[in-house]
């Protein structure tokens, strides 16, 4: 998989592969325009995305309504010895209406936990990074 990252003015960012493409912004206050979410922004939403999408799969296969089921992201940080603050969790809350089978609850935690975000998280790629002239 290749992307193209572009950079089209402001603080603005972009990234281009297999016709797509996502536009990135900086908020207002660290001196972008706030036309977009911030790359950060994106990366906490796919994580969410991911397991709702392992969420929404494991449903569909069983027949199971997913229109009112609902997942929230929350994210909890903490403070370093020296003051800074950090990510310390990241909080997956699946709400399940009444009728969701009680059978699947424990499996629907699993097949969110499968997302495969948090798997390359987990498990994190080396990143090499050059500068090429042309």
């Amino acid at each position: 998989m290749e992307l193209k990252i572009t950079l089209p003015g402001g603080k603005r960012v972009k990234a281009e592969w297999n016709g797509f493409s996502v536009e990135t912004d900086q908020p207002v206050k660290d001196g972008g325009e706030g036309t977009s979410p911030s790359p950060y922004d994106y990366f906490m939403a796919s994580i969410g995305t991911c397991a709702g999408f392992y969420v929404l799969s494991f449903c569909q296969k069983r027949g199971i309504p997913t229109e009112n089921i609902t997942l929230f992201q929350r994210l909890q940080y903490a403070k370093k010895p020296d003051g800074k603050e950090f990510l310390e969790k990241i909080i997956i809350e699946i709400i399940l209406p009444p009728d969701f089978p009680v059978k699947y609850h424990d499996a629907i935690i699993k097949v969110a936990d499968q997302c495969a975000v948090k798997k390359t998280i987990m498990n994190p790629p080396i990143f090499d990074i050059k500068t090429l002239v042309q």
